[in-house]
C-alpha cells in the first residue's frame, strides 16, 4: 500500500471550494462532475472495472449458446458457472478468467450475505431452466408447439419461429432477463453501491488518505463505484461517455436505452450517468452525503428500467394474444424474465426491493398456471402490470406503449 497524491488536474476538474462560514457558505466543497467517466491519479486512470465487462462477455456467450442445440447441459453449465481455464468459451481470454456469472448471481451483500436460503434457490431456477432447455426443449426443436408439448412456434406472416416449453415460455428469454435484475441490477444497487461495501473496513479513512490499493491507480472505495458502473456501462464502445452507443450488450445497457428511447422516459439513460459520474467525483472529493444521494438516484432509475420494461412486455403480450401466439410468447418470456428481475430492484432510501421475492413468485405462479402462456388472459395480464406500475412513478399506459 502506498499513498499517491491526486493530480492538479483532478482535483480542479472535480471540486471547487465553496466560501467559508464568514462568507455565509457551509465551509464544504462543492463537487462538479467531469464532462466523461474519466478520472485520473498522477497522469493514470484510477477507473477499473474488467470483471464486470468479463461476466457482461460470458454472459453474452452464454445466452447465444442457450440456443444452439448441439449444447449440452455440461457446456451450459460450464459457461454459467465457469471455473479459471476451462475451455467453456470461444474467448481464450474469458476461459482464462476466474470470473462466473453463477457467483455473482444473487450474491449481492446488502440482500443475500445473510439469506443463504434464498440465494441458493435463486441460483437453483437458473440451473432448472437451463437443465429444461436442454432436456425439454431442444429435443423437441422441430416439433409444433402446442399447450402442454414444447416446439417452435412461428410469428404471423413468416416472421421469427420461437422455441418456447410446454408453457409457452422461451427458457433462453427467461434467463437473459432474469440475469438482467439477478447479475447485473443485484451487484450494482445492492452490492458495489452499497455503504456496506464502499465503506468496508478502513475505506473511509484510506480514501480520505489517498492510499491506493496495492499496484493499483484507485482506492478501494472508487474501485467498488466503478464495478457497479460496469455492470451498466463496462460493454460500451467509450464507456466513458456510454450514451452513444446504448445497446452494447444484452443486459442493463440494451434496456437502459430502449426506456430511454420511449418519450415518457426520455433522459433517463443520462440521470444514470450524471449520477455515476457525480457519485464517482463525490468519492474523490471526501463527500461521501453526495455520494450516497448519486447512489440512490441510480438505485431508483435503474430499478425503474426494470419495472417499466416488465410492463411493457406483458402489454405487448396481451396485444398478440389469440391472433399471433409466437409474438405474444415471445414477448411475455422476455416480461416473465423482468417480472423475476423485480425482486433485485430497491426502493430509494430502503434496503427493500419493489416486489419482495414472495410478491415476484406469485407473478411467476400467475404466469405459469396451467398451461401457462397458452391460458393467460388479457386480464391477468392487466392486473399484474397494473400492481407493478402502482409501485412505480409511471402508468400502464406510459410504461406498455
Amino acid at each position: 500500500m502506498k499513498k499517491l497524491v491526486l493530480s492538479i488536474f483532478v482535483v480542479s476538474a472535480l471540486f471547487q471550494s465553496c466560501s467559508s462560514d464568514d462568507d455565509g457558505g457551509d465551509g464544504g466543497s462543492q463537487v462538479v462532475a467531469p464532462a466523461t467517466y474519466s478520472f485520473e491519479r498522477e497522469g493514470e486512470s484510477s477507473v477499473s472495472f474488467s470483471g464486470q465487462t468479463t461476466r457482461i462477455e460470458m454472459g453474452q456467450e452464454f445466452i447465444d449458446a442457450l440456443k444452439d442445440t448441439s449444447k449440452s447441459e455440461a457446456d451450459l453449465d460450464g459457461m454459467f458457472a465457469h471455473a479459471e481455464g476451462d475451455a467453456d468459451f470461444s474467448d481464450a481470454d474469458l476461459n482464462a478468467s476466474d470470473k462466473s456469472i453463477r457467483s455473482k448471481t444473487a450474491a449481492s451483500s446488502d440482500y443475500f450475505s445473510a439469506n443463504t436460503t434464498d440465494a441458493n434457490e435463486i441460483k437453483a431456477e437458473f440451473d432448472t431452466w437451463i437443465k429444461a432447455q436442454v432436456y425439454e426443449v431442444f429435443p423437441n426443436w422441430n416439433v409444433d408447439a402446442v399447450a402442454g408439448t414444447a416446439g417452435k412456434i412461428q410469428e404471423a406472416g413468416g416472421g421469427s419461429t420461437r422455441y418456447v416449453n410446454a408453457k409457452g415460455l422461451e427458457l433462453n428469454q427467461a434467463i437473459n432477463k432474469g440475469l438482467i435484475g439477478a447479475l447485473m441490477a443485484d451487484q450494482a444497487l445492492n452490492n458495489y453501491l452499497s455503504t456496506a461495501v464502499l465503506d468496508a473496513g478502513n475505506n473511509i479513512a484510506n480514501n480520505d488518505a489517498g492510499t491506493v490499493e496495492d499496484g493499483k491507480t484507485y482506492t478501494t472505495m472508487e474501485h467498488k463505484w466503478d464495478e457497479a458502473y460496469g455492470y451498466v456501462f463496462g460493454a460500451n464502445a467509450d464507456p466513458a461517455n456510454p450514451n452513444a452507443d446504448l445497446g452494447a450488450d444484452n443486459f442493463l445497457n440494451k434496456y437502459l436505452g430502449r426506456v430511454e428511447g420511449d418519450t415518457d422516459f426520455a433522459g433517463i439513460a443520462d440521470d444514470v450517468y450524471q449520477a455515476f459520474k457525480l457519485g464517482r467525483a463525490a468519492i474523490v472529493a471526501g463527500d461521501y452525503d453526495l455520494r450516497d444521494e448519486q447512489a440512490e438516484i441510480i438505485r431508483e432509475k435503474i430499478s425503474e428500467v426494470i419495472g417499466v420494461r416488465a410492463v411493457y412486455y406483458l402489454q405487448q403480450g396481451k396485444a398478440n394474444l389469440g391472433t399471433d401466439m409466437a409474438s405474444a410468447f415471445h414477448d411475455l418470456s422476455e416480461g416473465f424474465g423482468f417480472v423475476y428481475s423485480l425482486q433485485f430492484t430497491r426502493k430509494p432510501g430502503t434496503n427493500e426491493p419493489y416486489f419482495t421475492k414472495t410478491e415476484v413468485d406469485a407473478f411467476i405462479a400467475t404466469l405459469l398456471n396451467g398451461n401457462g402462456f397458452w391460458d393467460i388472459t388479457a386480464g391477468d395480464l392487466d392486473t399484474m402490470s397494473d400492481t407493478i406500475s402502482a409501485k412505480f412513478n409511471f402508468t400502464t399506459a406510459q410504461a406498455g406503449s
